[in-house]
């Protein structure tokens, strides 16, 4: 059964296909590092499960692209698929900023984006999508922490605990610039984008606003650091 979809469901779910290859790829480049910095071998195994997992979820949501009429997606720049990183810089810092922006935080505010986008959703193909992804980023989430918690009872302890605290605020600042853009839009979305799996763009900040309060400033109060402060400080 074909179900009507507008070019915004297209687009959404073909950046979508984008963004999980790219975090498959991030994911592999730091589980090479965990490698390198025979951190734990049990971390790196998790960090392979969870490039499985943005692979199946790339291709779950082609699956969506294609039933929404998409047809052909532009390459990505090979730039994109590897973590940025300066190669004279120590790993432990390396590994740090990664476990920090792109799990502790990216992952963990995943979770309850995903949780509404799969309420909205009422096409089979999409609703299928996001019950993987949904169930996936739990596990993705609960990663970063503990590799955190990893890095934090080495003999480096104080380097990440440095890095963390002085990266912080830049960090959050572009996690508000990603989700938080939309505060201030009116734009509401048709009914028909909602069974679709998309939200408003304004529910992405509120979003991210409870997930500070709620899950950001509790787990990195436990760990010694003030996430409230470096949020209001993000740029």
């Amino acid at each position: 059964m074909k179900h009507e979809a507008s070019a915004g469901v297209v687009r959404e779910w073909g950046r979508r296909v984008h963004a999980e290859y790219r975090s498959a790829a991030l994911t592999q480049h730091l589980g090479l590092w965990l490698i390198q910095l025979a951190l734990s071998p049990d971390l790196a195994e998790m960090a392979l499960r969870i490039v499985r997992d943005e692979l199946a979820h790339a291709r779950l949501s082609h699956r969506v692209f294609s039933a929404a009429g998409g047809q052909s997606l532009p390459p990505l720049a090979r730039e994109n698929l590897a973590i940025a990183h300066d190669p004279r810089e120590p790993l432990e810092h390396r590994v740090t900023r990664a476990a920090v922006e792109v799990f502790c935080l990216g992952e963990t505010v995943a979770v309850p984006l995903f949780k509404v986008l799969r309420e909205n959703a009422q096409i089979p193909v999409a609703q299928r999508a996001l019950d993987r992804v949904l169930r996936d980023e739990v596990r993705h989430r609960d990663f970063g922490w503990a590799l955190l918690d990893a890095l934090l009872a080495a003999p480096y302890a104080d380097v990440v605990r440095s890095v963390v605290t002085r990266e912080l605020p830049a960090m959050f600042g572009r996690l508000r610039q990603a989700y938080g853009a939309g505060a201030a839009s009116t734009r509401t979305l048709p009914a028909v984008d909602l069974r679709w799996g998309l939200m408003p763009p304004a529910r992405y900040a509120t979003l991210l606003e409870r997930t500070v309060t709620r899950d950001y400033v509790p787990r990195f109060a436990k760990r010694g650091f003030d996430a409230a402060a470096a949020f209001r400080s993000g740029h």
